[in-house]
């Protein structure tokens, strides 16, 4: 069931001019929860802007407009196929009204702090400032958001996957709900149902062999037999491949059927595919397109139901030309740049398996270490977040995991300070009036001549000083 947020019926379903980039592409400006001091559980949700109003907005425990026109906003936990409404954040240690949104240009928000406490943007202490996606929002002591989008037509489709709890890993194991994520899981479910081979593409570490398993499993496919393809010598490629005769090449040598026999009906998985030298790569070329094989010493051919799935770290082009054709589908793994929200997520499900010498769960990550972590360049992925977390278990005493490694900062790009703005009870009727014939009667530009942070502050100025 698809639940209505508070004041949803204000609304405009045209997109806000002030945000067409955004529009153009789809998207809708959300804050991603990926910290909160009392209510961790929420980790995932977002606070989406509704398009066709720049705001401004507020984020905190309100559920009702404020007396300035202010709406709050309100968590959901948003997914492809549901959008289940949680409400506003429920914490004693958050203001009704801890931050104000208003929507800029070019998917920019300027955030403002109105509630108790300070506020850092990306690490920076500052009262307000403007944000683009990426940007971490930290209300010091009681959340932390990160700014990202989401797809305009979210809910629209069917489950991908059978149904499991929100924030947590799906049957086959990928843990999270960015639109990244299930962007992956749709490929995922795309390509499992179709029998041709498949090309699994990702940065290290991002756990391609993870999504190759899934692949298989959804496929409902035979036996999965896995061989990393750097391990296989060139002179025993075939032999490996096809398997051979008792005896043969010499005697004593015992009867194999080969990878093409053991994954009969099933799936052959060659990891790091893209390391195999091209005269390598040629001897697959004939299997691939049928199946025929000769195993060593023996006269007849033989046929395998195989379905071939690679993975590589390399570009896909960089494998030989036309073993690359016979890859019809292709798989892009995302690293956690791309998913920079999902990290927390991530980060809970390793910690949950992190089980300390003294058998005690490991303590859950404070504010401080989950921006850095959101925030740091990534070259080993999912297995480096990994090593991270337990060089921060190792360095922290106390009940939270802090920064520890030195290659961490919690500081990322300093945030872009806004515009000096005008004041709405500073302006006469007759300067708004000048305004709006110097812009043909365009509101959407008269405020941004007035100096105002929003339409919403022009209509509501103009009202008090009926102007029509």
């Amino acid at each position: 069931m698809v639940l209505r947020e508070p004041h949803e019926s204000t609304w405009d379903d045209g997109a806000s001019p002030r945000r067409r980039g955004l529009a153009a592409q789809g998207r809708i400006a959300a804050l991603a929860l990926v910290w909160s001091a009392d209510e961790p559980e929420r980790v995932g949700e977002v606070a989406c802007l509704p398009p066709g109003v720049d705001g401004p907005f507020t984020l905190g425990r309100a559920v009702e407009p404020g007396a300035d026109g202010a709406l709050p906003l309100v968590l959901t936990r948003l997914r492809p196929f549901e959008r289940t409404v949680t409400g506003a954040l429920r914490s004693a240690r958050v203001s009704r009204c801890q931050l104000r949104i208003t929507a800029l240009a070019e998917g920019e928000l300027l955030v403002e702090q109105i509630g108790r406490g300070k506020l850092q943007i990306n690490g920076h202490d500052i009262e307000r400032a403007v944000v683009r996606p990426g940007d971490l929002v930290i209300a010091v002591d009681r959340f932390a958001a990160l700014y990202t989008t989401r797809p305009g037509d979210w809910p629209r489709q069917p489950a991908c996957v059978d149904p499991f709890p929100f924030g947590e890993a799906d049957a086959f194991g990928i843990v999270g709900e960015s639109s990244a994520a299930w962007d992956l899981r749709d490929k995922i479910a795309f390509v499992a149902a179709r029998g041709d081979h498949v090309l699994v593409h990702g940065p290290s570490g991002t756990g391609k062999e993870l999504i190759v398993r899934a692949i298989h499993a959804r496929s409902g496919r035979g036996p999965l037999v896995a061989r990393n393809a750097t391990t296989i010598p060139e002179s025993l490629l075939d032999a490996e491949l096809y398997g051979n005769l008792k005896d043969y090449p010499n005697p004593g040598t015992p009867d194999r059927v080969g990878m093409l026999g053991e994954a009969h009906g099933g799936t052959l998985f060659l990891d790091e595919i893209g390391e195999l030298p091209h005269a390598h790569q040629t001897h697959l070329l004939r299997v691939m397109d049928g199946g025929q094989y000769t195993r060593l010493g023996e006269a007849g051919s033989r046929a395998a139901d195989v379905r071939f799935i690679g993975a590589t770290n390399r570009d896909p082009d960089d494998l030989k030309h036309d073993l690359r054709a016979r890859f019809i589908h292709v798989v892009v793994v995302p690293g956690l740049d791309e998913r920079s929200e999902d990290i927390p997520l991530i980060c809970r499900h390793i910690l949950r398996d992190a089980r300390l010498p003294t058998d005690e769960a490991a303590p859950p990550p404070d504010a401080g270490l989950i921006g850095a972590l959101t925030h740091h360049t990534y070259t080993g992925h999912v297995r480096e977040l990994k090593a991270l977390l337990w060089r921060a278990i190792a360095a922290s005493p106390g009940d939270r995991l802090l920064i520890a490694p030195p290659e961490l900062e919690l500081k990322g790009p300093a945030p872009r300070l806004p515009e000096q703005s005008t004041e709405p009870d500073d302006l006469t009727r007759e300067q708004i009036v000048a305004a709006l014939e110097q812009c043909g009667g365009v509101r959407t530009q008269a405020w941004r001549l007035l100096g105002l942070r929003s339409r919403d502050q022009l209509k509501r100025v103009m009202k008090k000083l009926d102007i029509t």
